[in-house]
């Protein structure tokens, strides 16, 4: 399985002659999903889906069962369940967690799972749920309103995959991913920091 890191929490992941793309937000670089053969989408925020460029794509769409994505074009959209197996782009896919984490006290939170794919590699979209398989490689947020550090370590030292790599930073500047960076490499056994273009 090869895994291409894209801005913030987009990643590629080709396995078998699938592409299979997750969370390919508005921030996230465009040709992440050229030649992709289907999408996953963690939860309906913006920075975690471009309607727009997935209703161009044209390929299937699987997001949460209730996620609210912008009425802005037709999209071949898979609704899909936590507890719920499918398989998108010919490879295997299982479905976790069921909401996003609070923001902020009252603010309201929306669906989102997290995917585990092939078997091995754990996205969790914005929400720190610990999957009930084993996973062999995470894929840790590092940065958001919803989110500390120290809650981020916690998670990857619960899922306990042998390796981790950072996503949901675009917010952060150079100074605070270094720190962040710095922090996971000390405390996450495994971790190695992946820039956008970065594959592993």
């Amino acid at each position: 399985m090869r895994i291409t890191r894209f801005t913030h929490s987009c990643v590629r992941v080709e396995h078998d002659g699938g592409v299979l793309v997750v969370d390919p937000g508005t921030w996230s670089e465009p040709r992440a999903l050229v030649g992709a053969d289907a999408v996953l989408v963690t939860h309906e925020h913006t920075d975690h889906v471009d309607v727009l460029r997935l209703a161009g794509l044209g390929v299937p769409v699987y997001a949460p069962e209730g996620a609210r994505l912008p009425d802005l074009a037709p999209l071949p959209v898979t609704q899909v369940r936590a507890g719920q197996r499918f398989t998108a782009a010919g490879i295997p896919v299982s479905a976790h967690g069921g909401r996003h984490a609070a923001i902020h006290e009252g603010q309201p939170d929306c669906p989102n799972l997290g995917y585990l794919i092939g078997g091995e590699l754990y996205h969790p979209g914005d929400a720190l749920h610990v999957p009930d398989e084993p996973v062999r490689t995470l894929l840790v947020p590092a940065q958001g309103s919803w989110l500390r550090l120290d809650e981020a370590i916690r998670f990857a030292g619960a899922v306990g995959a042998a390796a981790a790599y950072p996503i949901h930073d675009a917010q952060l500047n150079d100074r605070g991913l270094a720190s962040v960076a710095g922090w996971f490499a000390e405390t996450i056994p495994g971790y190695r920091h992946l820039v956008p273009g970065d594959t592993a």
